[in-house]
């Protein structure tokens, strides 16, 4: 198995063990478990935080492209130096 496939097979089994502990333990995740694999839906309240996240991330995301126009030069310089520090952390 390929270490990446390994690495988010781990991961999924690990969060989905972590659902059932929690299930097990607490009440409340059993009945919000139980109640999305029998066909509920997400509340209002998930909806209106998902759509906050998404304005906030469109706006970071517009501050982002604004600011990397504007200072090309560090923008690119940031770049190489990123890929250089993974590049030293792989080997």
């Amino acid at each position: 198995m390929p270490r990446s496939l390994s690495g988010a097979v781990t991961a999924i089994v690990s969060l989905t063990c972590l659902v059932i502990g929690l299930a097990a333990i607490d009440g409340r995740v059993r009945e919000q478990l139980a109640w999305l694999l029998n066909g509920g839906g997400p509340s209002r309240e998930m909806v209106s935080a998902g759509s906050k996240v998404e304005s906030l991330v469109a706006v970071f995301a517009a501050a982002v492209r604004d600011q990397s126009m504007e200072h090309a030069a560090l923008v690119i310089f940031a770049l190489a130096a990123l890929v250089l520090v993974l590049f030293m952390l792989r080997t």
